[in-house]
């Protein structure tokens, strides 16, 4: 009887190998694959100058080296880091401050006819490098280059059409019915707009914020072209430190590991709406 269960234990055990051993093995594959790069930036903001071209490479770290992140703070180019911010927080405020009405509005009323949400969302896929001249001479014109109110609005206006596509979606799922009672009961358009619709997308919301965020973080062509010195964001700053006759390697990975905290520290926080926010919109 004993040698029975034993014989019947590892059937079982090698019953569950064979259906889901592959399974795992090739999710720790992939989770290898994708984490490795993570870990490579982070061990080279922390490694010796004398580590980076070792023979063979130097997976670990022999110590810690956290001078890279003081150098950051000594020479002033932490300050992109509050560029970045305000930037990219100002440019999605304002995008999502402008964006969910005029997504409410083609939602509810049809505004601008049937085609008129992907004539909006082809603004998006306009390749920025084909205005970027007229955008700088009006930039210079106008002395905005190398200012934070020149930089919000231009990514607000590159982002305002992604809010709007994505949110009208979210704003059709809201059932009429709901709003027509609130109507009926004396509320007005606006209050409905706030009190009803907004909250039930709220999902949908949050991750549009989290995404017209990273898209302005992110945005390196139009801030190499119109920053000098005093609004310089994370991207330009961090193109400095690769030139032609060298490479700080240990500065690059510090600011690297710096500038992916935010995002993130913001995934995490808002991890649960943005993907029931990512799934309602697949599912559209």
């Amino acid at each position: 009887m004993q040698s029975l269960a034993v014989a019947s234990k590892h059937k079982g055990v090698t019953y569950f190998l064979r259906r889901y051993g592959l399974r795992y093995v090739v999710m720790i594959l992939a989770f290898l694959f994708f984490l490795f790069p993570i870990y490579w930036i982070f061990s080279m903001s922390v490694k010796r100058p004398s580590e980076y071209f070792h023979n063979p490479p130097v997976w670990f770290p022999r110590s810690l080296d956290f001078d890279h992140f003081q150098s950051l703070v000594r020479n002033r180019s932490i300050d992109a880091l509050v560029n970045s911010l305000v930037i990219a927080g100002g440019a999605t405020i304002l995008a999502m401050i402008i964006g969910c009405p005029a997504a409410y509005s083609m939602a509810r009323f049809k505004t601008g006819g049937r085609n008129f949400a992907f004539w909006v969302l082809s603004q998006r896929m306009l390749p920025p490098i084909a205005i970027a001249f007229p955008v700088f001479l009006l930039f210079r014109t106008l002395k905005w280059v190398d200012t934070y109110h020149g930089l919000i609005l231009l990514y607000a206006a590159f982002n305002t059409p992604y809010v709007i596509w994505m949110m009208r979606g979210y704003f059709r799922d809201v059932p009429v019915e709901v709003e027509e009672s609130a109507l009926v009961d004396g509320a007005s358009v606006f209050r409905v707009f706030w009190s009803i619709a907004l909250p039930l997308s709220a999902a949908g919301l949050i991750a549009t914020t989290v995404f017209t965020f990273i898209f302005s973080w992110n945005e390196f062509l139009f801030a190499v072209i119109l920053t000098r010195s005093k609004v310089v964001t994370l991207p330009v700053k961090m193109s400095g430190f690769f030139g032609s006759e060298s490479t700080f390697w240990g500065a690059a990975g510090a600011l690297s590991v710096i500038a992916s905290a935010p995002i993130f520290v913001l995934s995490l926080l808002v991890q649960k709406y943005l993907t029931r926010g990512l799934t309602l919109g697949a599912i559209k």
